[in-house]
């Protein structure tokens, strides 16, 4: 009988401390380090070079940048992250044309990419970022529009 009692509490004190660590730990980034690193546009205008560069800033946050130029000006530019808040994993844009950086919730995550989406906002509503080796392909979709940016992994 104490063999049964001490098996019955080994095993309630397994089952325990596995629940605890997954509450614990949460969400990962690590399905997403193939992002790390700096990507170059291939489909920008002549005249013009993309980037979009991403590192990771802690075990739950990614930060990134996208910038267009066009000789010595700057086209277009934008601050990015890949966060974990509230146990959920966010793609969060600041771009200058929004008062407040904008919040796509991560909708579904693979080996080969991700998508994130927010319904309340304007456009885009949707991102999609689809890979294969060093090659990315990032759309921007919603209210019947849609945009492409590819790009190739340089570092």
């Amino acid at each position: 009988m104490k063999t049964y009692q001490f098996n019955l509490i080994l095993l309630l004190f397994i089952c325990y401390s596995a629940t605890y660590s997954q509450v614990k730990t949460g969400p990962s980034l690590t399905k997403l380090n193939w992002l790390l690193g700096q990507w170059k546009r291939t489909n920008v205008k002549p005249g013009q070079t993309g980037l979009e560069t991403w590192k990771k800033t802690s075990s739950v946050a990614f930060e990134g940048f996208g910038i267009t130029i066009k000789g010595a000006d700057t086209v277009f530019s934008e601050k990015l992250k890949i966060i974990v808040k509230d146990n959920t994993v966010f793609y969060v844009a600041d771009v200058a044309e929004n008062k407040e950086p904008t919040y796509f919730k991560l909708t579904e995550i693979t080996d080969e990419g991700f998508i994130c989406e927010n319904t309340e906002h304007d456009f885009p509503k949707k991102i999609t970022y689809r890979r294969s080796g060093k090659i990315l392909k990032a759309t921007i979709s919603g209210n019947g529009k849609s945009f492409d940016f590819d790009l190739v992994k340089i570092k």
